[in-house]
């Protein structure tokens, strides 16, 4: 299988500093073929990105998407329009997006299966907070956000990404003990949707992750890739994350 790494930049970067990046960026993984590489910059740098990976092996990714193809939705990016701006990828489910802007697991049901139907590849976002992982919740969340979120969604171009909250953005990551332990129980489930084919669903770690350990992380049997925030914002670092040392 091969890896998925994907960078997630949320609110950061204007249309010149991603130009910046990726001129830096490029040449640094230009000789990587077995790692699926995504950037996610915000609306506005999806232009300038797309300019700038033309011809590489760099994907994109939309941040977030809306469920309607088009009408009177002030503010909102439709599966087309992301599709129109050079993406193949969006982001969905991000524990951000439930925290803040309180998407709950019917809206993002909705908007994986109008992204789906566009043709788009989705990374769907899954994770407990630590006041559910210290009051033993953990399973019963993820089970929760993972068959509510997938209801009626075929296994065909999705990426399912566990982010615990709690080693959001925080410098605390799941051991890879832990990491394994969820990605294990999310294929577990998967397997319950999906039957066989949830061995081809790629499931990715998503939480402070760094060039420090992602080698450790890569190395577990069910983690297929990673969701990098704050460690993709400088090329030298996630180029870093993307070269990671495979398991001999």
């Amino acid at each position: 299988m091969k890896y998925f790494i994907a960078a997630n930049w949320k609110l950061h970067k204007t249309r010149a500093e991603t130009r910046e990046f990726l001129r830096s960026f490029i040449p640094a993984v230009q000789e990587v073929t077995d790692v699926d590489i995504v950037i996610a910059p915000p609306f506005t740098a999806l232009s300038a990105a797309a300019d700038e990976i033309k011809d590489s092996n760099i994907q994109l990714a939309a941040q977030n998407v809306f469920w309607e193809e088009k009408g009177a939705y002030t503010g909102e990016i439709s599966p087309q329009m992301i599709l129109d701006a050079g993406c193949k990828h969006v982001i969905i489910g991000h524990s951000e997006r439930r925290q803040y802007f309180s998407e709950e697991d019917v809206i993002i049901n909705r908007k994986i299966k109008a992204a789906k139907k566009a043709g788009l590849g989705v990374i769907f976002c899954v994770g407990e907070s630590l006041e559910e992982r210290e009051a033993g919740k953990t399973f019963d969340v993820i089970k929760r956000e993972v068959e509510a979120g997938l209801s009626d969604v075929d296994s065909d171009n999705l990426v399912v990404a566990y982010e615990p909250i709690w080693a959001i953005g925080t410098g605390r990551t799941a051991t890879a003990e832990q990491a394994q332990e969820i990605h294990a129980y999310i294929r577990k489930i998967l397997g319950n949707v999906y039957g066989n084919k949830a061995n081809d669903v790629r499931i990715l770690y998503g939480g402070s992750v760094t060039p420090d350990n992602v080698d450790s992380l890569m190395a577990c049997k069910d983690v297929n890739g990673a969701l990098v925030g704050g460690a993709s914002l400088k090329p030298e670092s996630f180029a870093k994350i993307v070269g990671f040392k495979k398991e001999k």
